[in-house]
Protein backbone atom coordinates (compact mmCIF):
# COMPACT_ATOMS: atom_id res chain seq x y z
CA UNK A 1 0.00 0.00 0.00
CA UNK A 2 1.35 3.64 -1.06
CA UNK A 3 2.38 5.58 1.55
CA UNK A 4 0.10 8.66 2.18
CA UNK A 5 0.48 11.69 0.17
CA UNK A 6 2.13 10.05 -2.46
CA UNK A 7 5.62 10.59 -4.18
CA UNK A 8 7.46 14.26 -3.77
CA UNK A 9 9.68 15.81 -5.42
CA UNK A 10 8.55 15.01 -8.97
CA UNK A 11 11.72 13.89 -9.73
CA UNK A 12 13.04 17.51 -9.44
CA UNK A 13 14.92 17.35 -6.60
CA UNK A 14 13.19 19.73 -5.21
CA UNK A 15 14.62 23.44 -4.79
CA UNK A 16 18.36 22.50 -5.64
CA UNK A 17 17.11 21.44 -9.54
CA UNK A 18 14.78 24.90 -9.68
CA UNK A 19 17.93 26.68 -8.83
CA UNK A 20 19.71 24.78 -12.23
CA UNK A 21 16.70 25.83 -14.12
CA UNK A 22 16.44 28.97 -13.46
CA UNK A 23 20.22 29.11 -14.07
CA UNK A 24 19.95 27.22 -17.21
CA UNK A 25 17.15 29.93 -18.47
CA UNK A 26 19.43 32.78 -17.37
CA UNK A 27 22.40 31.56 -19.49
CA UNK A 28 19.74 30.95 -22.13
CA UNK A 29 18.75 34.72 -21.88
CA UNK A 30 22.41 36.11 -21.58
CA UNK A 31 23.27 33.69 -25.29
CA UNK A 32 20.34 35.14 -26.87
CA UNK A 33 21.42 38.92 -25.63
CA UNK A 34 25.02 38.20 -26.65
CA UNK A 35 23.78 36.27 -30.16
CA UNK A 36 22.36 39.83 -30.95
CA UNK A 37 25.18 41.67 -30.30
CA UNK A 38 27.46 39.36 -32.28
CA UNK A 39 25.71 39.73 -35.10
CA UNK A 40 25.65 43.71 -34.99
CA UNK A 41 29.17 43.85 -34.56
CA UNK A 42 31.47 44.05 -37.85
CA UNK A 43 34.64 42.64 -38.37
CA UNK A 44 37.64 44.04 -41.07
CA UNK A 45 40.83 42.44 -42.49
CA UNK A 46 43.17 43.38 -45.46
CA UNK A 47 45.57 41.67 -47.40
CA UNK A 48 48.35 42.63 -50.17
CA UNK A 49 49.13 45.44 -47.40
CA UNK A 50 45.48 46.72 -47.62
CA UNK A 51 44.89 46.67 -51.07
CA UNK A 52 42.04 44.54 -50.64
CA UNK A 53 39.91 44.83 -47.42
CA UNK A 54 36.93 42.73 -46.47
CA UNK A 55 34.40 43.75 -43.99
CA UNK A 56 31.91 40.86 -42.38
CA UNK A 57 28.89 40.65 -40.20
CA UNK A 58 28.47 38.77 -36.86
CA UNK A 59 25.65 36.81 -39.51
CA UNK A 60 28.84 36.10 -41.53
CA UNK A 61 28.08 37.96 -44.59
CA UNK A 62 29.99 40.38 -46.75
CA UNK A 63 29.00 43.61 -45.94
CA UNK A 64 32.16 45.22 -48.15
CA UNK A 65 34.93 44.77 -50.17
CA UNK A 66 37.44 47.79 -50.89
CA UNK A 67 39.71 46.94 -53.93
CA UNK A 68 42.40 50.31 -54.37
CA UNK A 69 43.27 50.87 -57.75
CA UNK A 70 46.73 49.29 -57.63
CA UNK A 71 45.70 46.04 -56.59
CA UNK A 72 43.88 45.90 -60.37
CA UNK A 73 45.88 44.49 -62.87
CA UNK A 74 44.03 43.49 -66.24
CA UNK A 75 47.39 40.74 -66.48
CA UNK A 76 47.16 39.47 -63.43
CA UNK A 77 43.72 38.70 -62.11
CA UNK A 78 44.53 35.77 -59.99
CA UNK A 79 46.22 37.55 -57.74
CA UNK A 80 43.25 39.91 -56.97
CA UNK A 81 41.41 36.73 -56.53
CA UNK A 82 44.06 35.29 -53.94
CA UNK A 83 43.77 38.86 -52.32
CA UNK A 84 39.86 39.11 -51.95
CA UNK A 85 39.97 35.11 -50.66
CA UNK A 86 42.44 36.03 -48.31
CA UNK A 87 41.27 38.92 -46.49
CA UNK A 88 37.44 37.38 -46.48
CA UNK A 89 38.56 34.10 -44.95
CA UNK A 90 40.66 36.21 -42.17
CA UNK A 91 38.00 38.44 -41.39
CA UNK A 92 35.70 35.50 -41.18
CA UNK A 93 37.60 34.01 -38.73
CA UNK A 94 38.17 37.46 -36.80
CA UNK A 95 34.43 37.08 -36.14
CA UNK A 96 34.15 33.24 -35.71
CA UNK A 97 37.06 33.52 -33.21
CA UNK A 98 35.54 36.65 -31.30
CA UNK A 99 32.14 34.78 -31.29
CA UNK A 100 33.71 31.64 -29.75
CA UNK A 101 35.60 33.54 -27.05
CA UNK A 102 31.92 35.58 -26.14
CA UNK A 103 30.31 31.86 -25.65
CA UNK A 104 33.34 30.40 -24.01
CA UNK A 105 32.99 33.46 -21.41
CA UNK A 106 28.84 32.87 -21.40
CA UNK A 107 29.56 29.68 -20.82
CA UNK A 108 32.52 29.61 -17.97
CA UNK A 109 34.50 26.80 -19.30
CA UNK A 110 31.57 24.36 -19.47
CA UNK A 111 32.79 22.51 -22.34
CA UNK A 112 29.26 22.94 -24.36
CA UNK A 113 30.86 22.53 -27.44
CA UNK A 114 30.25 25.64 -29.26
Amino acid sequence: MAKKGGFRGGGLGGGMNMNMIKQAQKMQDDLLKMQAEMEDKTYSANSGGGAVTAVVTGKRELSELTILPDAVDPEDVEMLQDLIVAAVNEALRKAENSMSDSMARLTGGLGLGF
